[in-house]
């Protein structure tokens, strides 16, 4: 029997961390098992003959929202082109209704749902042996007979007993390397799946300081952790960082999820004594409005989080992304501008602006039509309207989002950016609102514009709002700042004309 372990990550430099897992509980039996990882990016065509021209019998695929429908489309292809080929799915995008998926999908034969390790381990053990019955498999939705049977899943493993995902396999030396030192979420944030985990596990300090010593003796470029909220026990986390500091190789970047209002005053003074680049916070605000944030199930204040936002930015030492949510209860378009303003004013790193998603077997998603929750019917079913936000504010939304990813997130505007919020005296908000509105109405977004161009759109927008001399000055000072002499004077030279 043999087994193919595939998916579809977003990017190259990412990997896929439960194909890791999966094989590893493996790979003591006789199983023949290869993993395959492709991209959502890579030609349909391309990875349908791959996968075909070796001859699998079974093909696993690890679902998400931004590749379920890629995969729906390869998965059916691949079973009219040799329909005797078991297609296997798991991953949170097909966990839950499962058994309503598979009835949707003819070509579908089985689902493992929730964590796979035993599961799948179980399942090799099954497709080897005809006597052991597939109801023996723990959490797999199948077919047999015309009928589709849904198996009871199990308590989860320890996760001590899971080993280290590198422990037979090799670490890739250009991909993010994908770590997680626990499981589940001790909050319950109602647009987030892991609301629904009902407890937290962690891994030993022991085996994590062993598992983050082999990165550091590979200097691996980066690992991610995937923890949900990787501080949620503050001395724990206190530990881990001490010993990445202390044990610093001076090339690998360790990037977390954290919950900022957790940062003790001990954590942030450990933190000052971090090489530059050695960390990187991903800070999840989501909101700054007391309605909303209680109606999502996060913390109503919102300050302490934004203080110690600006303590991390203030040491300098800490690359900071923080995100918002646009499309959350209670959070009209009006009150997302002031959400809006109170994280800009942070001065983070990186500032993402995401959509609401609405994930099947989330608390948001069983209260949608209470929210009056419009959203798209594909993955990754996105927002639309609701109640408080219409379709066209999100809409604008969307076009305020591509001028912060151009002009604040892709840096090198900051001195333009910080004159005209002086000399227009508005909100940070209203600004990219007016960009927006400028960029649109030109046409400017009707093409991809390298960096030298949006230059040039932004001192076309300045120039109907202040001093053109002034203006151009800034922007040389940007430029200057962000280019080098050479690339400057070759800028220049073709003029501020696009």
């Amino acid at each position: 029997m043999k087994i193919l372990l595939t998916t579809l990550n977003s990017q190259y430099v990412h990997s896929n961390p439960a194909l890791k897992y999966l094989y590893t509980v493996t790979a003591d039996t006789s199983a023949d098992i290869d993993i395959r990882e492709f991209t959502i990016n890579n030609e349909t065509s391309y990875i349908y003959g791959e996968i075909l021209r070796a001859n699998y019998d079974i093909v696993c695929f690890s679902c998400y929202i931004w590749n379920i429908e890629q995969i729906k489309a390869l998965a059916s292809d691949l079973k009219k082109a040799k329909p005797n080929m078991l297609i296997c799915l798991g991953g949170p995008e097909v966990s839950f209704d499962a058994h309503i998926f598979v009835a949707d999908n003819k070509w579908v034969d089985m689902i493992l749902c929730g964590e796979g390790e035993y599961p799948f381990f179980r399942l090799c053990q099954v497709l080897r042996d005809p006597e052991l019955p597939l109801n023996t498999v723990p959490g797999l939705v199948y077919k047999a007979g015309g009928k589709i049977y849904v198996n009871p899943q199990i308590e989860p493993m320890d996760f001590n007993c899971i080993p280290f995902l590198y422990s037979i396999l090799e670490c890739e030396q250009d991909k993010v390397v994908y770590y997680e030192s626990t499981r589940g979420c001790p909050f319950k944030c109602a647009y987030c799946l892991s609301s629904i985990d009902k407890s937290i596990r962690a891994l030993s300090l022991d085996r994590v300081k062993a598992d983050l010593g082999y990165f550091l003796y590979k200097k691996v470029m980066q690992v991610k952790f995937i923890d949900r909220t990787f501080n949620y026990d503050v001395d724990r986390a206190y530990e881990i960082f001490k010993y990445l500091i202390d044990n610093d190789n001076g090339v690998t970047n360790f990037h977390f999820e954290i919950c900022g209002d957790l940062l003790t005053k001990n954590t942030l003074k450990l933190l000052e004594t971090a090489r530059k680049g050695l960390f990187q916070f991903e800070i999840g605000i989501q909101s700054a409005n007391p309605e909303t944030l209680y109606e999502i199930n996060r913390k109503e204040n919102i300050y302490p989080i934004l203080y110690n936002v600006e303590k991390l930015m203030a040491m300098g030492n800490i690359h900071i992304h923080v995100d918002l949510i646009a499309g959350l209860p209670y959070e009209t378009y009006e009150l997302f501008g002031r959400s809006f303003d109170k994280v800009y004013n942070l001065g983070a790193d990186a500032f993402q602006m995401g959509f609401l998603k609405v994930l099947k077997g989330t608390p948001l998603h069983q209260r949608s039509e209470a929210y009056g929750l419009v959203y798209r019917e594909k993955a990754p079913y996105e927002i639309i309207s609701n109640r408080w936000i219409t379709a066209d504010e999100l809409a604008r939304l969307k076009r305020i989002e591509k001028m912060l990813d151009i002009y604040y997130n892709r840096h090198g505007f900051e001195n333009s950016l910080a004159l005209l919020l002086e000399k227009l005296d508005v909100s940070p908000f209203k600004l990219f609102e007016m960009l927006a509105e400028f960029y649109y109405e030109g046409g400017y977004q009707h093409k991809n514009r390298k960096k030298e161009e949006q230059y040039r759109i932004l001192l076309k927008f300045a120039q109907k709002h202040i001093d053109a001399d002034e203006a151009e000055k800034i922007l040389e000072k940007d430029l200057a700042e962000t280019l080098n002499p050479e690339e400057v004077k070759r800028f220049l030279k073709k003029g501020w004309e696009i």
